[in-house]
């Protein structure tokens, strides 16, 4: 009976010792994302509840900065130049702070997000956006915290934050038809010397018409005006030799091996040296 008593003491303590209890979160995470234009947001939060609880002025004192949400901070990601209320920020990712008081809130754009709350020590010059968004009284209750987009058109939208029944507005303006433009106008003007140079690598890694390829690395060589980098004109070399063009992949591995040089690359200087050894050209 000892021993037996012993043994499911030893099984218990091994299920406390590896075993995780999961319960559900009073503050669960949400990830959101939203393409507006040619833009793509994403806001990763947690959503705390009222549960009957005064939340403004009490819960989440006026005047006091707040991590507009719960437990990690609120971050906020976009993949273009964006305009928040007539301060224009760089693509990248942003933490969320604000100040609420009754008439307005205070918003802090806060470019390191690796925070858990608010930052132990604010820094002032980490400070990217500093903006005023005013306060909206809403007929419904929002019984829990939530960021949205809304308004939605071509060339921006509304960041909502939604709380209570207190909702403000952030207006985001987009560069949708200058980056439209840009896109028409690559479009129309053709591939780029990059395009040329992906579509004659795939034809010659992979088999395919090496005929084409060589046409392909010629216009990416042709377009770049005798600054094609070291890299495609060794892929150059190597196409001309693959099609039977030892003499001009003899020309193009010198010159690729004049730019690996000047760019002190050791692989692309020894890849060139043995190919040129082995075409008899060193």
């Amino acid at each position: 009976m000892k021993k037996l008593f012993l043994l499911v003491t030893a099984i218990l303590l091994s299920f406390q010792g590896h075993a995780q209890l999961q319960t559900p979160q009073p503050s669960p995470k949400s990830s959101i994302k939203q393409n507006v234009g040619l833009t793509e947001f994403n806001i990763e939060y947690s959503r705390p509840s009222m549960r009957d609880r005064e939340v403004f002025g009490n819960l989440v004192p006026y005047g006091k900065m707040w991590r507009a949400g719960a437990n990690q901070n609120t971050v906020i990601s976009f993949n273009t130049m964006v305009n928040f209320n007539g301060t224009e920020l760089k693509p990248g990712s942003y933490a969320i702070y604000v100040t609420p008081h009754k008439k307005y809130w205070e918003i802090y754009l806060y470019n390191d997000t690796s925070n858990w709350g608010l930052p132990q020590n604010w820094d002032e010059s980490k400070v990217v956006a500093s903006l005023k968004a005013e306060t909206h009284k809403t007929a419904n209750t929002q019984e829990t915290f939530t960021i949205y987009f809304s308004d939605l058109h071509n060339d921006g939208g509304n960041l909502v934050m939604h709380w209570e029944n207190t909702m403000v507005k952030l207006p985001v303006q987009l560069p949708t038809q200058e980056l439209t433009m840009k896109n028409i106008e690559k479009t129309l003007n053709g591939p780029t010397a990059n395009d040329y140079y992906a579509a004659a690598n795939y034809y010659y890694e992979s088999g395919n018409d090496i005929k084409q390829a060589l046409t392909w690395i010629g216009k990416s060589v042709e377009m770049q005006k005798g600054k094609a980098p070291f890299w495609v004109l060794r892929k150059k070399s190597l196409i001309e030799a693959k099609a039977g063009l030892k003499e001009q992949a003899i020309e193009s591995a010198k010159a690729s091996l004049a730019g690996a040089r000047k760019a002190g690359n050791a692989d692309y200087i020894k890849m060139n040296t043995d190919s040129l050894k082995e075409w008899g050209a060193m």
